[in-house]
């Protein structure tokens, strides 16, 4: 899915995954968070997150994003919430970013493994700016129960690209990490996340159906609608995994 695409498709969302409001507060909670703790988010989205534990919980940070779009929302939202002050959004490539060495209490990457190649790949980049104690939080989708093999093919994906549950874990630690804390979505928030992005899609091409884009936005809303009825829903799950470097023996 081209950039373009993805802003078109999530341009009512505020929280760029399957979480809402009350999962995302859960998923501070459980991170222990404290004030004065810092955060780098990876491909921050609209920097609901950051912004949001920075008002309740006196954090700070810095959110890295390679959309415009997504950048000026989330600087938006920052004013609206009042912690422009304490946090910072980066327009770049996140996979590119090269932050402060061991600065950060928390490094996240939520959705957008494809950054380092998948979700091994992708902790690997996280791991140097996270301080030694630090929380990394990954969110990945994963396999409730092994698919049909034609499911692959229908949702865009490779065999190897997602795994089980445990398999997901066990990727984590071959990167040398622990999970301590998991935080799932449910079917009802995937459902949400999933036809929001249908109506924006059909919204848009309601109102510019002889824009140059329209081919591809009608194709994406097609594919993405037929392949979360027919296959997703019931074997794609999602998650945030919370976790620590290894403990040291």
């Amino acid at each position: 899915m081209s950039l373009r695409l993805h802003e078109l498709a999530e341009a009512h969302h505020r929280i760029l995954n399957p979480f809402t409001d009350e999962k995302l507060t859960l998923l501070g909670e459980v991170c222990r968070l404290r004030p004065g703790m810092r955060q780098l988010d990876l491909c921050s989205g609209k920097g609901e997150m950051l912004c949001q534990w920075a008002r309740r919980w006196e954090t700070g940070g810095i959110g890295v994003d390679l959309s415009e779009v997504f950048c000026a929302a989330a600087r938006t939202r920052a004013a609206e919430l009042g912690v422009a002050d304490r946090v910072t959004i980066v327009h770049g490539d996140a996979s590119a970013y090269r932050a402060e060495a061991e600065a950060f209490d928390v490094v996240s990457c939520i959705g957008a493994t494809w950054i380092g190649n998948g979700l091994t790949g992708t902790l690997k980049l996280m791991l140097p700016a996270l301080k030694e104690d630090g929380l990394v939080l990954v969110g990945e989708p994963y396999w409730t129960e092994p698919p049909p093999h034609e499911a692959y093919a229908a949702i865009g994906l490779g065999v190897d690209d997602y795994t089980s549950l445990a398999g997901t874990c066990e990727r984590c630690e071959s990167a040398g990490l622990e999970l301590v804390e998991l935080v799932l979505a449910n079917q009802d928030t995937w459902d949400l996340y999933e036809a929001g992005r249908w109506w924006a899609m059909d919204e848009w091409l309601r109102t510019n159906p002889g824009h140059a884009d329209a081919p591809g936005v009608r194709e994406m809303l097609d594919h993405d609608r037929r392949a979360h009825l027919m296959y997703g829903r019931r074997w794609l799950g999602w998650g945030v995994f919370v976790l620590k470097r290894r403990r040291r023996t």
